[in-house]
């Protein structure tokens, strides 16, 4: 799979992610069949459309908050997340499983 089409891919997967929800880059690489967490991470640093394409929406395995490349880094991406009714303390997000997209088959 050529790294532009990954990317692609990567990003196309972001907008099944509902408002109010998170996913993880392992989510993510896990539905494409592929073991590149880090990859997608990549994807989501070069998303050109960070705000109509919500990469903010993609979070550690852990629930923690992780990077965002877009405006003012992880202050941006903490609000954009408590805007859509996310609840955040100490760089995590609160009920993290419950806020878990996970994609299935056919997403």
């Amino acid at each position: 799979m050529k790294k532009d089409n990954f990317n692609q891919k990567c990003l196309n997967k972001l907008h099944l992610i509902p408002k109010g929800m998170v996913t993880t880059y392992f989510e993510i690489a896990n539905s494409l069949n592929s073991k590149g967490y880090r990859a997608v991470g990549n994807a989501m640093a070069n998303n050109p459309h960070p705000i109509t394409t919500p990469c903010h929406r993609v979070v550690r395995s852990d629930g923690t908050i992780g990077e965002y490349s877009y405006s003012s880094g992880i202050k941006t991406k903490i609000k954009l997340l408590k805007e859509e009714g996310l609840l955040i303390q100490n760089n995590k997000i609160i009920n993290f499983k419950s806020k878990l997209f996970k994609f299935n088959s056919t997403s």
